[in-house]
């Protein structure tokens, strides 16, 4: 296949580990861009190899599908990207992910008052219910039942 041809859906699956469905939906959501052919398959470029490759890497930081769509609004869509244009895209990742560690040291830290608790509302938890103001709403796991946590 030439490379102006553009891959087959089913090649960019094999080459990506995803399901032909899951670079639909990918699609759906704004992530890659392919073309129509002549016969009206679906083409799309190599560069869609590392972007959908990004697109794993980032749900696996814990980044959703809209953060992830406006971080690759930022690469060309005409070229293939550069490795200044991923180190660009690393810049911008860095302070979510200094954000999420941190997130994920206080939980760490604060674990062992969380394990067994069930209800979110133990009168110490400095988590996610200080000075246990859940217990207002009634027993139970309040906030899993569907009340919101007072900010």
């Amino acid at each position: 296949m030439a490379a102006s041809e553009g891959l087959a859906i089913g090649a960019l699956a094999r080459r990506t580990g995803l399901a032909v469905s899951a670079i639909r939906y990918y699609e759906a959501q704004g992530l890659i861009s392919p073309w129509r052919n002549a016969g009206g398959q679906r083409r799309y470029q190599r560069a869609d190899i590392r972007r959908l490759s990004f697109v794993m890497i980032a749900q696996q930081f814990g980044l959703t599908l809209p953060e992830i769509r406006r971080v690759l609004s930022g690469l060309p869509g005409n070229r293939t990207p550069t490795p200044q244009d991923w180190k660009a895209i690393s810049v911008q990742l860095r302070a979510h992910l200094d954000q999420r560690i941190d997130t994920l040291k206080r939980l760490r830290d604060n674990l062992d008052g969380c394990i067994g608790c069930g209800c979110l509302s133990l009168p110490k938890c400095a988590l996610y219910n200080p000075d246990d103001r859940a217990k207002s709403h009634g027993s139970g796991p309040r906030y899993l039942m569907g009340d919101a946590p007072e900010g």
